[in-house]
C-alpha cells in the first residue's frame, strides 16, 4: 500500500513539475513565469522527499523558493524591463544554444546508455550509498562535500565569485548627472580631514 501510495505521489509531483516548468516558457507575464518556477521547484522538493533525500528538497525550498525566487520576483516586478527589446537580439545566438542542447543530450545519451549496457557500473561506485540507520543521508552528504571533495568545493565557490563579480563589472553603468562614492578617498581619508571640531557658545547655534 505505501508503495503504491509512493508511485501515486511520484506521478503527481512529476506531472505537475513537467507541466510548469513548461507554463515556465510559455507565460507571456514574467511575473506568471516567475509564480510557475516556483511552484516547480515544489514539486522538486517533493520528488526528493520520495527519494529520500530530504536534506536537498529543503535546501531547495529555502535557499531558491525562500531567497532566489523572491528576489527575482521582485526584481521583476520592480524594475522597468523591457523584454522585447532583450528578446529582439536573441536569435543571433539560437545555433550556439542548440549545439549546447545537443552536446548535453550527447551526454545524457551516452551516461544512460552506459548504465544500460554495463548494470554492473552501478556497483562500482566511487562513494556507495551508506544504510540509513547507521549514516543519514545529510550527514553522508556532509561527509561527501566537505571532507572528501572539499577542494573542488572550494574551488567551485571562487569560480561562482569571480562570475559575480564579472557580471558586476559588466552591467555597471555610469550615469551623467549621479553622484558617486569614490573608494580611494575614502579610504585616504584622515581624523585631519573627515571632522571638523567647533566650539558652540552657550545659548546659540552652530
Amino acid at each position: 500500500m505505501l508503495h503504491g501510495l509512493a508511485a501515486v505521489f511520484f506521478y503527481l509531483f512529476a506531472l505537475v513539475a513537467i507541466g510548469s516548468a513548461f507554463m515556465v516558457i510559455s507565460a507571456r507575464n514574467p511575473v506568471h513565469s516567475v509564480l510557475f518556477l516556483i511552484l516547480t521547484f515544489f514539486n522538486a522538493a517533493g520528488l526528493f522527499l520520495l527519494a529520500g533525500a530530504e536534506f536537498l528538497a529543503l535546501i531547495l525550498l529555502i535557499v531558491y523558493v525562500g531567497a532566489v525566487m523572491v528576489l527575482f520576483l521582485f526584481v521583476v516586478m520592480m524594475l522597468d524591463v523591457d523584454f522585447a527589446e532583450l528578446k529582439t537580439g536573441a536569435l543571433q545566438y539560437a545555433p550556439i544554444g542548440a549545439l549546447v542542447g545537443l552536446i548535453l543530450v550527447a551526454e545524457l545519451i551516452v551516461v544512460t546508455g552506459g548504465y544500460i549496457f554495463e548494470p554492473k557500473l552501478l556497483a562500482s561506485a566511487a562513494q556507495p550509498i551508506p544504510d540509513l540507520l547507521v549514516r543519514s543521508n545529510t550527514a553522508a552528504l556532509g561527509d561527501i562535500i566537505y571532507t572528501d571533495y572539499i577542494y573542488y568545493f572550494q574551488v567551485a565557490g571562487m569560480v561562482l565569485l569571480v562570475a559575480m563579480i564579472g557580471a558586476i563589472v559588466l552591467t555597471l553603468r555610469h550615469k551623467a548627472g549621479v553622484k558617486r562614492q569614490s573608494i580611494p578617498e575614502q579610504v585616504a581619508r584622515t581624523p585631519a580631514n573627515a571632522i571638523e571640531i567647533k566650539k558652540v557658545e552657550t545659548g546659540k547655534g552652530i
